[in-house]
């Protein structure tokens, strides 16, 4: 259990730290950016299945920051967006 919960920080803080190179004018610091991170992997989660894509690059550890990164962005973009309408 506590090694599931050390990896999944760890996916998230790689995915969400390289979404927000990607996405530039988010910056949410390191513990933000784990939280988009989770965040990412649980909306790639969702939709991955949804649109009938399945991820199995690298089979495990490559393939959830892959999903998660994705996930991220989309998060992200979605946050920039609702950013931009609010100011």
């Amino acid at each position: 259990m506590l090694t599931a919960l050390i990896i999944a920080l760890v996916v998230g803080a790689i995915a969400g730290w390289l979404a927000g190179l990607v996405v530039q004018g988010t910056g949410f610091g390191l513990v933000g950016d784990i939280v988009v991170g989770i965040l990412g992997a649980l909306i790639a989660g969702f939709l991955f299945p949804y649109f009938g894509l399945a991820l199995t690059l690298g089979g495990g550890v490559l393939g959830a920051i892959i999903m998660a990164f994705i996930g991220a962005v989309i998060l992200l973009v979605i946050v920039k967006v609702i950013k931009g309408i609010a100011a």
